[in-house]
């Protein structure tokens, strides 16, 4: 069931549906873009407040992933702690891949 979360990301990726990076990530919640943050279970605790914080502050949902490198290679980069889902369709099939 993981890899089928996993090719999703990778696939909203693909087609531009995502946002990557700390800061591109805070200006899509508080711009209410973003629809589902994905966040790493390693992910360093400041960055870790700072966005769950965010989220909790604008409604938007999160999830606490696999670790980095797992994320990562969904997507293609390296490093990324976490990523912002901007489609609604692919937000709610990964909620729904990921149990939640």
């Amino acid at each position: 069931m993981k890899n089928s979360y996993l090719n999703l990301v990778g696939l909203a990726f693909r087609a531009g549906k995502c946002s990557l990076g700390e800061d591109a990530i805070l200006k899509d919640i508080r711009a209410r873009r973003a629809v589902l943050i994905l966040l790493a279970r390693d992910i360093g605790p400041q960055t870790k407040k700072k966005l769950t914080d965010k989220c909790k502050t604008y409604k938007i949902p999160y999830a606490i992933v696999d670790d980095r490198e797992t994320l990562s290679n969904a997507i293609g980069k390296t490093q990324r702690v976490a990523v912002a889902i901007l489609d609604a369709g692919f937000a709610a099939k990964i909620k729904t891949l990921l149990g939640e």
